[in-house]
């Protein structure tokens, strides 16, 4: 059904067992977020916070937490929006099958944003920054942040709202050294739509209006996060996936309102002002550090005066609610880029490893089916395709497979995928690295910002080798290397000495490979170097957390019996990747046991979450 507000939403969830209210008081600062954490890995309901310490308003969270609720919001127009997905991505689905896309051209055509009468500004209250709930997440976290916003911004040479990006872009609202109710802070990444927008603004030497809209129908936020295909605009998708037009409007200022959001910043970004933003506990499981970042000047805050809602979510180590979106954003739009890329069948950003840490592909390789022997060719032109495609630009490592090798291999089945590349990959060949290159904002492990290195592992062909399901024994007696652990057939983790520096590791591993000289280590393709290897080797989800989060595939990626040939480097024996804690690597996520202890009250007999959580 389409929900005109996010309190229709709420209302239909709690009607069908999907929400439930939490009555008592409520500290926004950490217990909120603890509860959060608490529902969302029970798999529980969304919650309803009715009294919040200090804060008029209602809060609600994980809307998203599953992926049964998600199908369940979006339950009559879910399909409709596929197709429309489907054939923005490839026109000849329309003309292959005519009457079966026909009413999805008449749906897409019916969700263009609709602008409605200034005078909805009346259906809004003007309030201050410092009247929001104040949401801390994280002991560590630098104040209070907006968590599922979805931030407006236009092109300023093509003006409108069909030429708009609405992206969810972090939202510091207090802490540092803003001035509380006139500044708040815009963390926005790479490769994102707003970056466009304030760089025509910034060379016209214009400030770029920015309008943030927090709840509103729940198709909203989701539009905000959606990959959609060129030409395909956020708001038209929100409206398809609403069964509801996006309503807007502009307010005295010129500045866009959405008429269904709960509530409504607006304000400007000037050329190079920026402030410090952060920490803020991210989705990678570790803090982001204090940067400079945009500074949004503040003109109005709005509040809708019919039962206003605030929405929020809590990011962490993976999963969390955003893994669900993840799900979600998967069953939307998961065929359109194999449609864009030749050669594609199946690209998976690994939630488990942090999404932009690692990416797995399955590709063709068919450029020379004439050859006995098969390797990696039309894999790498593939894997540069990826490489070069938005977000999926910010990858440190790609594993890619050819699907001729297996036709049932699936990226989402990690451990099968890995075992599959480790038993083809050769490492004297397969390795493929960039250097000096862009990664994901959040990732600590190139030692600067926005900056690192990318590892494209390519498999092709006949199995090397088989995996070794035991550790060598070459790995157990070792004098500066203790606790092997297998983690998966083919993988080891080893507990190193503590790193001092990329100078003292290069000569540990020079030890290390002349320690097994002459051991058979053939079916071994990696060997991890981690401060816990029982906790690393103890599932799959943390040894790819582990391993990708914590290294950079130029500085940490090493080889028992490496070599440099002409440009290219490689190794002989297996592969070895440092993830060991560094200086410069962000701190890890930790929750603070007086208010785990403290929110336990909630699920007391008689509280509001009891039997819940």
């Amino acid at each position: 059904m389409g929900y005109n507000s996010l309190a229709a939403c709420v209302a239909d969830l709690e009607k069908h067992g999907h929400l439930v209210r939490v009555k008592e008081l409520v500290d926004p600062h950490l217990e909120m977020a603890s509860l959060h954490l608490r529902a969302y890995e029970k798999q529980g309901p969304a919650l309803f916070f009715e009294n919040i310490k200090g804060c008029k308003y209602p809060a609600v969270s994980n809307l998203f937490g599953t992926l049964d609720r998600s199908r369940f919001i979006f339950r009559d127009t879910l399909e409709q929006v596929k197709r429309m997905v489907d054939i923005k991505s490839d026109p000849m689905m329309a003309l292959k099958h005519p009457l079966g896309y026909l009413k999805t051209g008449m749906a897409a055509m019916s969700a263009l944003p609709m602008r409605v009468s200034a005078s909805s500004i009346k259906r809004f209250s003007k309030i201050q920054i410092s009247d929001l709930p104040k949401i801390v997440n994280w002991p560590i976290d630098g104040g209070p942040f907006i968590t599922m916003p979805q931030v407006y911004s236009e092109n300023i040479q093509r003006a409108g709202v069909m030429n708009a990006n609405v992206g969810m872009y972090r939202i510091q609202l207090s802490g540092n050294d803003y001035i509380e109710n006139q500044e708040i802070g815009l963390h926005y990444q790479l490769h994102r739509g707003i970056g466009i927008h304030q760089s025509k603004a910034m060379a016209a030497g214009q400030p770029l209006k920015v309008s943030i809209f927090v709840g509103g129908p729940p198709a909203h936020p989701l539009a905000a996060v959606m990959p959609l295909p060129e030409g395909l605009s956020e708001l038209t998708f929100a409206g398809a996936l609403a069964g509801r037009r996006f309503r807007y409007f502009y307010d005295s200022e010129g500045f866009c309102v959405s008429a269904d959001a709960d509530f409504v910043i607006t304000g400007t970004v000037h050329p190079f002002e920026t402030k410090n933003e952060g920490p803020f506990g991210d989705h990678l499981g570790y803090y982001s550090l204090t940067h400079q970042f945009p500074l949004l000047r503040v003109h109005s805050v709005y509040q809708k005066k019919d039962n206003p809602i605030w929405s929020f979510t809590v990011v962490g180590r993976p999963p969390q609610e955003d893994t669900s979106f993840g799900a979600l954003i998967h069953e939307i739009a998961g065929s359109a880029l194999p449609k864009e890329v030749p050669g594609l069948h199946e690209v998976n950003a690994v939630d488990e490893a942090g999404v932009h840490p690692l990416l797995f592909a399955i590709g063709s390789e068919r450029y020379t089916p004439y050859l006995k022997e098969r390797k990696p060719s039309e894999l790498l032109t593939i894997a540069n395709h990826l490489l070069g495609s938005n977000q999926l630009s910010l990858a440190k490592y790609l594993f890619i497979a050819a699907r001729e090798d297996d036709p049932a291999l699936h990226t989402h089945d990690i451990q099968r995928f890995l075992a599959h590349v480790f038993e083809r990959f050769d490492p004297r060949r397969d390795l493929h690295f960039q250097t000096n290159t862009t990664i994901d904002t959040l990732d600590y492990t190139g030692g600067r910002l926005n900056e690192g290195s990318k590892l494209v592992i390519a498999a092709a062909g006949e199995k090397v080798r088989d995996l070794c399901k035991a550790v060598p024994a070459c790995l157990t007696n070792l004098d500066d290397y203790a606790n092997a652990a297998l983690a998966m057939p083919g993988v080891v983790v080893l507990e190193g000495p503590k790193f001092h520096s990329e100078e003292q590791t290069a000569n540990d591993i020079k030890a290390l490979s002349d320690s097994v000289r002459g051991a058979d280590l053939d079916s071994l393709a990696l060997i991890v170097l981690a401060d816990d290897p029982q906790f690393s080797a103890a599932t799959i989800s943390n040894l790819v957390w582990i391993t990708f989060t914590r290294s950079n595939p130029a500085h940490d990626v090493y080889g028992i019996d490496s070599f440099m040939k002409n440009k290219h480097w490689g190794c002989r024996g297996p592969l070895v990747i440092d993830a060991r804690a560094k200086p410069h690597h962000a701190p890890n996520l930790v929750k603070d046991p007086l208010v785990e202890q403290n929110v336990d009250r909630f699920s007391q007999p008689g509280a509001s979450l009891y039997g819940i959580l």
